[in-house]
């Protein structure tokens, strides 16, 4: 299962992102999230293993569900809220593979249970993440640079506000690639 932890936005933030997306809508060579799929990656696992799959040190599905209890227990914050808005990309503005909102209120929160996601997966044999933590929400990945400079337009001159949400839960959630994209499902939630 290719599995990452996650924050989901709720339903009311869909519209928002989507409207956000609209004005990248010119840009060539974008390909946009699904708006109802929105959400914060905590912390990206990828392949993992059912238990009866897993192969002596590989850490399974299982590890990961403790990895997230350990976590969301030894961060001990409880519900937070988050203000999604404004513009970033990865890995540059000068080289744009992912258009991105950030995040305002909630950051140190995020950061805080990032942290200790890190902790406890690395600590069951999952991998180091490879950068740094920097909350944000996944707008568009960009396939080609046609619409690059338009892109770059946003970036410097747009500052959308997004909206707010409390954050209750973390999720284990399954990515399910399909020709159209995405499908996520739910494996596990960890109430903050």
């Amino acid at each position: 299962m290719r599995l990452f932890f996650a924050i989901d936005l709720p339903e009311a933030l869909h519209e928002p992102i989507a409207a956000v997306q609209a004005d990248l809508a010119d840009a060539a060579g974008l390909s946009f999230t699904d708006p109802a799929q929105a959400h914060l990656t905590m912390k990206f696992l990828g392949e993992t293993p059912t238990a009866a799959a897993a192969d002596g040190d590989e850490p399974s599905v299982d590890d990961a569900k403790l990895a997230g209890a350990a976590a969301v227990d030894a961060a001990d914050q409880g519900p937070f809220e988050v203000e999604v808005g404004g513009l970033g990309a990865f890995p540059s503005t000068e080289y744009i593979s992912v258009v991105w909102a950030g995040v305002d209120d909630g950051a140190a929160a995020l950061r805080d249970l990032a942290g200790a996601l890190e902790a406890a997966t690395t600590d069951r044999g999952f991998a180091a993440a490879d950068n740094e933590f920097t909350p944000h929400v996944t707008l568009a990945r960009m396939n080609d640079a046609r619409g690059k400079d338009l892109v770059q337009d946003r970036l410097r001159n747009a500052d959308p506000t997004v909206g707010r949400f409390t954050a209750e839960e973390l999720r284990l959630t399954r990515s399910i690639r399909r020709e159209d994209g995405a499908e996520h499902e739910t494996v596990a939630r960890f109430p903050l």
